[in-house]
């Protein structure tokens, strides 16, 4: 896998994925950004909620289970002082479909924190990881 940052102008960065797709990030006003784009430390964050929803529909498909719909909201909370590491994170799935199976849902999340996602078990290394989720029928 490659990866490409080119800086633009102050802290702004175009990141350039070894697929061809591209995604500005910058820094806040008060560190010369502009507010172009998400700063590099919520991309880890995305990245991480991507990789485990990937998993877990992935799973939930193989499982048969009808999913309409899949949400994971995010929250982290990172070190007072350098490295400003993420030291708590939780992620909250909310899963619409039709007839949903609870201990399926719980089975599918489990399974990514502890085998399939990458980004969760890289960031569980200095991070506590906490999952939950709501199942909505529809």
């Amino acid at each position: 896998m490659k990866a490409r940052v080119k800086w633009i102008d102050g802290v702004a960065m175009l990141g350039e994925s070894g697929s061809g797709h591209g995604v500005v990030m910058d820094g806040p006003p008060e560190l010369g950004g502009r507010n172009l784009g998400a700063r590099p430390m919520e991309m880890l964050l995305l990245g991480m909620g991507g990789c485990t929803q990937f998993d877990v529909l992935l799973i939930l498909r193989k499982a048969r289970q009808a999913v309409t719909d899949c949400v994971v909201e995010l929250e982290a909370e990172r070190a007072a002082e350098d490295p400003k590491v993420f030291t708590r994170i939780h992620a909250h799935f909310i899963l619409t479909g039709k007839g949903l199976d609870p201990k399926r849902v719980e089975t599918a999340i489990r399974l990514s924190a502890e085998k399939y996602c990458s980004a969760s078990i890289m960031l569980g290394a200095t991070a506590s990881i906490t999952h939950d989720f709501d199942i909505r029928e529809g």
